[in-house]
Parts: C-alpha cells; sequence; structure tokens
C-alpha cells in the first residue's frame, strides 16, 4: 500500500523535471478522468455535476468539479510546483580558454549549493517557437546527462571543508563540454524539442537532478527524490482529488508556482488565478456578487507544503515541544508572525477532518530564535479571503536537489485529501 503509493510518487516526479512537466501530467491525468479544460482566453461553459479545469502560464492548474446541488462552499487544497533550481540564461555559452563550454546559470530559489556539485544534471523546460503566424508553447527535456558542476580539488581549497562561500557566479556555471561544443546548446535544446533552431524565440529552461528517485532503508521508511518540496503535496492532493466523492461542496485541487521566489507573478499565489477561476465559476452559474461572497465565507482552504522534520545529526535545531518526524503524521505549522496562515480556528477544522479519516498529526512551529520560511497560503489568502490552514509532509534536506521523506506520509496526505474533497 505505502510502497505502491510511493513508487507512483516517484513515477509522477522523475516524469516532472520542471514545473511546466508537472502541470502537463497532472493536466494529462485529469484529461483521462473526463475533466473538460477550459481556457482563461475564451469564455466559460459550465454547468452543475461537471468536471474542468485550467491552466496559466503552463506552469499553474486549478481542477474544480461543481455539485449537482449547485454551490454553497469550496474545499480547496493548495500546493505548488517549482523548485529551487538554476535557470539558464539568455546567450548561455561561455568558453573557456577554448578548451570548456559552460553554461551561464542564475540561481532560481534558495537552496545549499553543494549538494548540486558533482552530480549528473540535465536541462529541462519550455521553449516558445513560430509555426506559420502563431507562437506555440513546447516542452522540452534533454533525456541524458548533459551538464556537471564539478568542485574544485581539495588539494587547491583546503579550508573547504570549514566552510566555504559559494559565488554563483563563478563556482556554479555547469560544465557543458569541451571545447568544440561552442555554438551547440540551442542546437542540442532544438533537436530534444524536434524544431530548428531559427525557430525557437524564447525558453525558460532550468537545470534537473539526473539521478532517479528510491525507496531505502533497512525497512524501506523512507522515500528519496528531487523536488519532493512540493510536487509530493501536488501529487498528493491531485490523488486525492480524483479519489473524493465532491458531493457536498465544489471540489478545488490548485496548484500555484514560483512559491519559491515569492508568489508575486500572474501565476504565483499572490496572484489572481484563484479569485478569477472561483468568480467565473459562480458567474458561470449565474450566482451573484453576494452569492459568491457567501461561498467563500463557507470555505476551507488546506494549503499543503512540506515542513521541516526532526534531523538526525541536528536535533537542536527544531523547536523544543514541536518536533515532526518522518512516517508519524501530517504536520500543521503555526507561526506567530502570520508565515503561515493556520489559527485556531482553521487548525481545529483540520485536526477534526484528519480524526475523522484516521490520519496522525504533528506541529511545526520554528525556533524561536530562528527564522524560517513561508509558504503560499497566507499570500494567497490576501486574495480570496476564507479559513486556511498550512500543512506540509515531514522531509528532510529541504530545498536540496536530493530530498528525503517518510515512505507512508503520501498515503496519509491523499486519504485526507479524499476526505477534504467528499
Amino acid at each position: 500500500m505505502y510502497r505502491t503509493v510511493s513508487k507512483n510518487l516517484l513515477e509522477f516526479l522523475d516524469a516532472s523535471p520542471t514545473c511546466f512537466h508537472a502541470v502537463k501530467n497532472m493536466a494529462d491525468t485529469l484529461l483521462a478522468n473526463g475533466f473538460t479544460q477550459l481556457s482563461e482566453k475564451e469564455p466559460w461553459k459550465i454547468t452543475t455535476g461537471g468536471s474542468y479545469f485550467v491552466t496559466r502560464n503552463d506552469s499553474a492548474i486549478i481542477a474544480f468539479t461543481i455539485p449537482e446541488d449547485g454551490i454553497k462552499g469550496f474545499r480547496i487544497m493548495a500546493s505548488h510546483s517549482d523548485s529551487p533550481t538554476f535557470k539558464i540564461k539568455e546567450h548561455p555559452e561561455i568558453t573557456v580558454e577554448e578548451h570548456y563550454t559552460q553554461l551561464n546559470v542564475e540561481g532560481y530559489g534558495g537552496m545549499p549549493f553543494g549538494p548540486w556539485l558533482d552530480r549528473p544534471l540535465s536541462v529541462a523546460g519550455r521553449i516558445v517557437i513560430k509555426e506559420g503566424d502563431a507562437l506555440v508553447t513546447k516542452l522540452v527535456q534533454v533525456d541524458r546527462d548533459l551538464v556537471l558542476i564539478p568542485n574544485l580539488a581539495i588539494h587547491m581549497n583546503r579550508e573547504i571543508n570549514k566552510g566555504y562561500q559559494y559565488n554563483l557566479q563563478k563556482d556554479l556555471l555547469p560544465l557543458y563540454g569541451d571545447g568544440a561544443a561552442k555554438g551547440t546548446f540551442m542546437q542540442t535544446i532544438a533537436a530534444a524539442a524536434g524544431v530548428e533552431v531559427p525557430q525557437i524565440l524564447g525558453h525558460d529552461l532550468f537545470l534537473y537532478n539526473r539521478q532517479k528517485g528510491t525507496i531505502w532503508g533497512v525497512n524501506e521508511a523512507f522515500i528519496s527524490s528531487g523536488r519532493l518540496d512540493d510536487l509530493q503535496c501536488a501529487f498528493a492532493s491531485l490523488q486525492g482529488f480524483l479519489q473524493g466523492e465532491k458531493k457536498a461542496y465544489a471540489a478545488v485541487h490548485c496548484v500555484f508556482d514560483n512559491e519559491e521566489v515569492g508568489s508575486e507573478t500572474k501565476q504565483g499565489a499572490a496572484s489572481t488565478f484563484l479569485k478569477d477561476t472561483l468568480m467565473r465559476i459562480c458567474a458561470c452559474l449565474s450566482m451573484r456578487r453576494e452569492a459568491y461572497l457567501v461561498a467563500i465565507a463557507n470555505s476551507f482552504m488546506v494549503s499543503a507544503d512540506n515542513a521541516h522534520a526532526v534531523h538526525p545529526n541536528h536535533t537542536g535545531k527544531t523547536d523544543p515541544t514541536n518536533r515532526p518526524y518522518l512516517n508519524e503524521g501530517i504536520v500543521i505549522k503555526y507561526n506567530g508572525d502570520q508565515k503561515y496562515c493556520t489559527d485556531a480556528v482553521s487548525s481545529a477544522m483540520f485536526k477534526a477532518l484528519c480524526s475523522a479519516c484516521g490520519v496522525s498529526l504533528q506541529t511545526f512551529v520554528n525556533r524561536s530564535d530562528m527564522t524560517g520560511g513561508s509558504t503560499l497560503g497566507n499570500i494567497s489568502t490576501t486574495q480570496v479571503a476564507l479559513n486556511a490552514v498550512d500543512i506540509g509532509l515531514p522531509q528532510l534536506a529541504m530545498h536540496s536537489p536530493y530530498e528525503t521523506a517518510g515512505i507512508k506520509d503520501t498515503y496519509d496526505l491523499i486519504k485526507v485529501a479524499a476526505a477534504l474533497f467528499a
């Protein structure tokens, strides 16, 4: 049971090297389950009893179902599609003494740099091409070991194990080829996408870790992969969304982009994407604005973004009384400065939900002398004001290119999501 769900998760992660691929894979799953795709550029025709989804920027997606009896409120689970990585710059090639060809990159999101070095990487994302008079987006993935960021030998940096300040422009440029590789990068991308180089007018390309996800440990208690934060929650949300009965409330599976860089984009949690979608749903059902506001007041959102587990080598980094562990339950996240949206009401609602479906809970609060991260919950509620709780699945090595979680936790969140969407 746990192993099967975890294997399915790892397959999804392997097929989703970027946010664009993750959203495409979720869209394909929804289409296979009878959902109708809508476009923000066209009028919507939706009816009670229908199932629909819409994407924005190819990197954010909202799927929803309409109860036969109409809308009295929404049940929403929100997550995000992006993960920290390196973005390929425009004019990316750098030639070093005519013997090496590097790629010029910039950081995307906060990450520990060290784990990215000395491991096989490749490039994936999207390109925009011209087909006739139209501009068309195409996904691209170079499905082979293409680049690597080599470390400097310890003989040339004897102090590295005492701590090293990596310079993003100097230390972290990936090696793409020898001197003969000069001028071939866009050819490589065009070949992977099945187009010609002159057709490519724009690109959003990123590095991704080539190491496959795995289930490991003497009793197979752990899973490790790239992009667990936050595709583990996005995957569980979608599976629970599909499994839930979705009868009493309008069910909404929502995946934003750009959480790792502040969410302030047209496809991020600070955008109007969720608000626009919910308002259009109500308008299509001939609901007046007051009816929309009543529905929002009767709604509940679970913001699902992974949480920090107690680290076995650094137990003192975790709060003395709020100490989550892998495989011991979903984590409710609290913060006095409102970095998380959890409050007494929303936490009580989520505790009742988990109790009803027999799933264990844990709590996370930062140490009072440490500044933690934030997430999309409190950001999205500035656009759609409803009761919301921030939760996550416990993990180690957050924002690393290879993260670790518990084998039971994805199953637990699917179970809770199905109950939310019931």
